[in-house]
């Protein structure tokens, strides 16, 4: 297939994932967070670039894939950036998916996505958020480009208010800097409507910890020990040690619980964190949460 591929190109072992499809309708995210790993493998990863003919492109690879599997929008971009308002790339793919009854994830740290609530609330789809902080101001300094933590709370209810499943993403959490925090968002995310918890700790390549290094210089010295004295690699990034990673999630699991949240870790190889439910969130595409119960 040409843009609509099989998810998890490095068949990674700890990936647990339901099988899926990815689609990026953009090259590259202008969003610049510091922790990103697309940087790793596309070339000016934080310069967006719309895909040249893209929806007859989808519309060949449509006729090639399991429509049991959802189609997870984006994985290695944003499906929202600042030109998505102008160009309406995004918008013409749900409408193609909503014509043809595909089940769809949108992961997204962009309000934008509100726009298109006529069309996902008639979708088999569930959008995730991804917020790892609600300070402003340390926001702004990971995640330099995307709208800000509150915007995103608010589309979550906007979305939810109307029916859309909506999940969490708290990924990456990095010691020392937002993990105490972390706590704070699950609960601001409940109150706005989020059902799913999806959380991973930082995990950096070369290029994402040269970026915290510089930007965080104290706090990278405190987590230099751990990745890389006590920690360990797998594939190109490398791992928190296993005690340290559980409590981090331990904590996070406890905050879901606390809320009623369905929750999952991502690619962490721990064993009996979570509840059972998908890890990214995709059992809930189908479900409508007009209240407390939800509507099959």
């Amino acid at each position: 297939m040409d843009v609509i591929r099989e998810f998890d190109p490095w068949h990674d072992p700890l990936c647990t994932c339901p099988k899926k499809y990815g689609l990026n309708p953009y090259t590259g995210c202008e969003h610049g967070c510091l922790y990103c790993y697309i940087t790793s493998y596309i070339p000016r990863a934080f310069e967006c670039r719309p895909k040249h003919n893209l929806i007859a492109r989808i519309e060949r690879d449509l006729k090639q894939i399991d429509r049991g599997r959802v189609i997870s929008m984006s994985n290695s971009s944003d499906p929202y950036p600042p030109m998505e308002a102008k160009l309406g790339l995004t918008r013409s793919c749900l409408r193609l998916f909503s014509r043809e009854n595909c089940k769809v994830q949108v992961i997204t740290k962009s309000n934008l996505v509100t726009r298109d609530l006529d069309l996902l609330s008639k979708m088999r789809v569930v959008v995730s958020f991804t917020i790892v902080t609600l300070d402003q101001e340390l926001s702004q300094k990971l995640e330099p480009n995307a709208p800000s933590p509150k915007k995103r709370l608010e589309a979550m209810k906007r979305l939810s208010d109307a029916g859309v499943p909506v999940s969490l993403r708290v990924d990456p959490v990095i010691p020392y800097l937002t993990n105490g925090g972390a706590v704070d968002v699950i609960k601001a995310a409940a109150r706005h409507g989020v059902r799913h918890v999806t959380s991973s700790t930082f995990k950096p390549r070369p290029d994402s910890w040269r970026r915290i290094q510089n930007a965080f210089p104290s706090i990278a010295s405190k987590l230099r020990p751990l990745y890389f004295e006590r920690g360990r690699r797998h594939h190109n990034c490398w791992y928190l040690p296993q005690e340290l990673r559980r409590r981090l999630m331990d904590e996070i699991r406890q905050a879901c619980d606390g809320e009623g949240l369905t929750f999952a870790t991502c690619r962490e190889g721990l064993a009996k964190i979570g509840v059972g439910a998908s890890c990214d969130g995709s059992h809930l595409i189908g479900q409508r949460f007009f209240s407390k119960r939800p509507v099959l």
